[in-house]
């Protein structure tokens, strides 16, 4: 199948198509006498493959490495690897997250716990001494 096809089976632009090709992702890829690019079948589950996978977080280059080069023979002990690496990955920025969104709420809450009697500026000093960023004058 052509590349305009290929864009309208996969719901994905025919550069984006042409980008994935020039890094290697999409592979088996002939050419015609005219030069248009003849995709495989196959192509259409290998672009869906790529999507999931970036939008489960993995990098062009880490799809890269786990993708065979004929669809139908994974490398089962690499792509387990990569799989349980990313489920880790995810967990570990799941802790930053907590950790960043803990420190935040605590920002909010002192900022917040401004006294009725205290101006803007003398909050941000106040918020600041809390925070251990500035001493008292």
């Amino acid at each position: 199948m052509k590349i305009g096809e290929l864009a309208k089976r996969s719901g994905l632009a025919a550069s984006t198509i042409r980008f994935y090709e020039s890094k290697g992702l999409l592979k088996a890829v002939s050419r015609q006498s005219n030069g248009y690019r003849e995709y495989p079948l196959e192509a259409v589950a290998v672009l869906s493959i790529i999507s999931d996978a970036q939008q489960a977080g993995f990098s062009l280059d880490e799809i890269k490495q786990v993708l065979p080069e004929d669809i139908s023979s994974w490398r089962h002990d690499e792509l387990m690897a990569a799989l349980k690496k990313k489920i880790a990955d995810i967990e570990s920025l799941e802790v930053r997250l907590a950790q960043n969104k803990a420190h935040l709420l605590s920002l909010i809450q002192l900022i917040d716990a401004k006294p009725e009697d205290v101006d803007c500026k003398d909050n941000a000093a106040r918020v600041m001494e809390s925070l251990g960023i500035v001493g008292k004058d």
